[in-house]
């Protein structure tokens, strides 16, 4: 990513109501098989500015890569002693190491060229029946400008997904797309940056909006975690998220 987007989002991510939301969501994914357990070992993979790494240690000890200098400076307090700087192509763990890792708008990015490389990485370090958690953005046509500030390469859909992770011998447990019912927001906005780029807002799609407006955009994330957390599933949405399991009997393919 830019520097700036790392700079806005060390500043915003503890409060910013997208963050907030999503991690909402995760967690619904989680206390679905996790309830309760605070030993499980967990690799956030491709940590940004660590705000993630924080939520996650409600579950077990967390370990975090990242490859962007970056990532340590401005995350250097929430990631004190748990950062190795890495790339998720070449993850520095011995096999079978982890029971969770978390994948968060990683893949996606110019800096990994081949996700199916980084998929058998996570497998390795992942112990049988230990779980993936993959979050990604959802279709190309929803591409806009922010994906140009954070390097990002491409979107998916659903299909992309399963193919990528059933590729490498993973198991779907969960899979939908979420940031559903703010989708009208984006796609205006998207509709501007294309028909009148010299008017679209430059600033960072990261920052922090007023007060009041930050937290009404709570509820519809958190409306759809209770959603998810019931079983339920979204047909379309900005992001796609999958939990999947390293499967005992499975094997990779890669």
């Amino acid at each position: 990513m830019e520097r700036t987007e790392y700079e806005v989002m060390a500043a915003v991510e503890d409060r910013h109501w997208w963050y907030g939301g999503m991690r909402a969501i995760a967690a619904a994914l989680l206390d679905e098989v996790y309830a309760g357990r605070r030993d499980l070992r967990i690799l956030d993979a491709g940590c940004g500015t660590g705000g993630n790494v924080v939520f996650l240690r409600r579950y077990g000890s967390v370990a975090a890569v990242d490859l962007a200098p970056e990532a340590a400076l401005f995350g250097r307090e929430r990631l004190r002693g748990a950062l190795a700087r890495a790339t998720v192509l070449a993850l520095p763990f011995v096999d079978a190491c982890f029971d969770l890792v978390t994948s968060f708008e990683v893949l996606y990015h110019r800096g990994v060229p081949d996700e199916g490389a980084a998929l058998r990485e996570t497998w390795r370090v992942l112990r049988p029946g230990g779980r993936l958690l993959l979050r990604l953005p959802a279709f190309e046509w929803l591409r806009g400008r922010h994906d140009s500030a954070v390097h990002g390469r491409r979107r998916y859909t659903i299909g992309d997904v399963q193919t990528l992770l059933r590729n490498q011998g993973f198991v779907i447990e969960r899979i939908s797309y979420v940031n559903t019912l703010l989708l009208p927001f984006p796609l205006v906005q998207r509709l501007i940056e294309r028909l009148l780029p010299d008017v679209a807002d430059d600033g960072s799609d990261l920052q922090l909006p007023p007060a009041l407006l930050n937290e009404a955009l709570r509820w519809p994330l958190a409306a759809e975690a209770a959603w998810i957390a019931r079983g339920g599933t979204f047909p379309v949405g900005l992001s796609v998220i999958c939990r999947a399991r390293k499967d005992q009997e499975s094997a990779c393919s890669g």
